[in-house]
């Protein structure tokens, strides 16, 4: 079947390269199980249907009039629900990070609601664009979405920032729980739980089993054999705790995942 993409790319013909990049229109839904290796900034504006991208430890359902960020330097997994369509805009500079900054954009920050406003706009915009103007089009459409954007980050959205920042602080630290974070924090640790949970779509004790397990296996992968000294390293007070989890998360124990390393 003949793909209905529209894709348009920015001529780099000035001495510096353009704040936008790219200007496309992804119906191709092959394309999209691919997912992406970001070399730059992108904000993707679900037109229709409903899509699955995971980021990391995060996995966000969106629908048509959802606003979702990449970033730079990330890999992005792409689960179309059916047929769906986004348009989306590659952006890059030290003018990006200024408005990430400004509008509290980030991993935990990412995605937004009650954007079907842009569709339409975004839609004539990119349709409409020429070779000479479509970077103008690109950067117009994606500056009036900054504009609707809060300019606070909200409550919720800092706190998990900062749960996340302590928790990559401190992983490797057996102390280091819910209620050491709600401490620090100062905040009730039940509210925590339900905001990290309602925003990270898992809970805050998942969530750092897996971030210690991935150290482990750094650890096994660069030559430490020892079980116990693997698990202490990774937070992990209990070294059959450590290899329960280790055998759920990765689905062989760490005494076969160490033995199988090189073969």
């Amino acid at each position: 079947m003949k793909s209905k993409n529209i894709c348009k790319f920015i001529n780099p013909s000035a001495p510096e390269p353009p704040f936008v990049r790219t200007f496309v229109l992804e119906t191709d839904l092959e394309t999209m199980k691919r997912g992406f290796d970001l070399s730059v900034d992108r904000a993707v504006l679900v037109t229709s249907g409903e899509v699955c991208f995971t980021a990391g430890e995060r996995r966000l359902e969106l629908s048509a009039g959802n606003l979702f960020f990449g970033f730079k330097d990330e890999k992005i997994a792409v689960e179309p629900n059916g047929k769906c369509e986004y348009i989306y805009i590659d952006f890059r500079g030290e003018r990006s990070e200024e408005l990430f900054k400004r509008f509290g954009i980030s991993a935990a920050n990412r995605c937004f609601k009650g954007f079907d406003g842009l569709i339409p706009l975004w839609s004539e915009s990119l349709c409409r664009a020429g070779e000479q103007s479509v970077d103008l089009a690109g950067e117009s459409m994606l500056l009036y979405a900054f504009s609707r954007l809060s300019a606070e980050p909200s409550e919720q959205n800092c706190i998990v920032s900062q749960m996340i920042e302590l928790t990559e602080e401190h992983f490797t630290d057996p102390e280091l729980s819910l209620s050491a974070i709600a401490d620090e924090l100062g905040y009730n640790g039940k509210y925590l739980s339900h905001v990290f949970k309602e925003k990270m779509n898992k809970g805050y004790s998942e969530y750092l089993r897996t971030i210690r397990i991935k150290y482990a296996v750094s650890l096994f992968n660069h030559g430490i054999d020892s079980v116990k000294n693997v698990a202490l390293l990774s937070g992990f007070s209990d070294p059959l705790y450590f290899s329960t989890v280790f055998r759920k998360e990765i689905g062989v124990t760490p005494t076969e995942y160490k033995n199988n390393i090189g073969k």
